[in-house]
């Protein structure tokens, strides 16, 4: 990913790991969903935008965000979509690769509905990847993705929303070609890479490529 491209969506939830930070790439814009302008914050980020009914943020928060003149797109708290959908809409229709960060635990209503947002087809001309918890996930349709970078990295695999065809992968242990992913079947589980950089192509369809990251102690 490159600077100028790329927008980092911080979503609201649990506080995020600090240690993601460094693993992050630059970004042109950093939009955050609701409370996730306290975390951005925390992650020594300068949001650029918050986006959200601004049920969760702190004051404190909220007062930074208003003394720094960030946009704020406010939504009234009866609403038919999620902060970060909102945030994510935003993003996506402004740039061409956008990065999700979220803390991925939390309520489980939400940690998965923010997880199986990333599939929507709404995002389809974005390159969509995202930070969960302690794992990178890699959104990839009717295209070829770089999926991991180093000898030993474990990949996994999962269709999203359908089956995911014409699934061709390289640089891993156990390749696919042209093979098709049933949802519910555990067949693309833990792959590992030996000759990066891995990829992973998806012909028709949508699937997570999910690697866990390694993070340095402080």
């Amino acid at each position: 990913m490159t600077q100028s491209d790329t927008a980092i969506v911080v979503a609201g939830g649990a506080p995020v790991d600090p240690r993601i930070a460094p693993l992050l790439p630059q970004a042109s814009a950093i939009i955050a969903a609701d409370s996730g302008l306290d975390h951005a914050l925390a992650l020594g980020f300068t949001p650029t935008m918050l986006v959200g009914d601004l049920d969760s943020v702190s004051a404190s928060g909220l007062h930074w965000a208003q003394e720094h003149d960030i946009a704020i797109h406010r939504h009234p708290e009866d609403k038919d979509h999620t902060d970060l959908e909102l945030a994510l809409a935003i993003a996506c229709e402004a740039h061409d690769q956008v990065l999700v960060v979220d803390a991925g635990f939390g309520r489980f209503d939400h940690a998965l509905g923010n997880v199986l947002l990333l599939g929507s087809h709404r995002w389809a001309k974005t390159a969509l990847s995202a930070v969960v918890g302690n794992s990178w996930l890699t959104v990839v349709r009717d295209r070829t993705r770089e999926v991991a970078n180093n000898v030993g990295d474990i990949v996994s695999i999962f269709p999203v929303g359908g089956e995911a065809g014409g699934v061709i992968t390289t640089g891993l242990r156990w390749p696919l070609d042209n093979a098709t992913l049933e949802p519910g079947s555990s067949w693309g589980t833990s792959n590992e890479v030996v000759a990066p950089p891995a990829t992973v192509t998806v012909r028709t369809g949508v699937a997570f490529a999910v690697r866990p990251l390694e993070f340095q102690d402080r």
